[in-house]
């Protein structure tokens, strides 16, 4: 199993990279927004973190193995949640993860089937699949730093990242759901939720985190 690979950026293709590594070259596949998040390192060291499918029938015995590529541990760990909905197979979630998976992520905590709907090969049924499935699993990812997501966004390299709180299991998601129980919007939720994460501190239950945003 690769799970991570390192090598010269040789080739940006619409639903793929290749990377020399050696004497050899591999093709990645990519959703879109990693595609545009390299295109600008041709000819540059790219490392991205790696998972295999197999593509094909093998009731006909047309079983290719290939690689699937992500910048980042984060983005990936996004991939295989998102691949977790019913009848959303590696080859969907590929094609639809245009956009930065922060704004993805954000669309499926808010329950904004509509904006889902925008990605490519989501309509309306599957949107509201995606919402029921993983809306009190993303939260984490809603809450990505907003520079790297901008960065991402714009095909550029993100700046080194500002400390991060620490936080165990379902942490996040039990204090955004308190927070909305509480009469906040989304939005401001996910904005308190922002600064607590900016303190770099180790949260192990969501009463800490709320007692570190009513204490300020």
């Amino acid at each position: 199993m690769i799970t991570r690979i390192t090598g010269t950026l040789t080739r940006v293709l619409d639903e793929e990279v290749r990377l020399q590594v050696g004497a050899f070259e591999y093709q990645v596949l990519v959703p879109e927004f990693v595609r545009r998040a390299v295109q600008t390192k041709l000819g540059q060291e790219l490392s991205l973190h790696t998972l295999h499918f197999l593509d094909g029938d093998p009731s006909r015995g047309k079983v290719i193995p290939r690689l699937v590529g992500f910048v980042s541990e984060s983005e990936l760990e996004f991939f295989e949640l998102f691949c977790t909905v019913d009848k959303i197979g590696t080859r969907k979630a590929l094609k639809a993860l245009a956009r930065p998976v922060r704004d993805i992520a954000d669309a499926i905590q808010r329950q904004d089937a509509k904006y889902l709907t925008t990605l490519p090969g989501v309509g309306g049924p599957t949107a509201e699949k995606i919402v029921a499935t993983l809306k009190r699993k993303v939260t984490r990812y809603a809450l990505a730093p907003k520079a790297a997501a901008r960065a991402e966004a714009n095909g550029e390299a993100a700046e080194e990242p500002a400390p991060t709180a620490v936080v165990e299991g379902n942490v996040l998601e039990e204090a955004y759901e308190a927070l909305v129980a509480l009469g906040h919007s989304p939005m401001e939720a996910r904005n308190r939720l922002d600064r607590v994460l900016s303190s770099g501190k180790a949260f192990t239950s969501a009463e800490e985190v709320l007692r570190i945003i009513y204490n300020k």
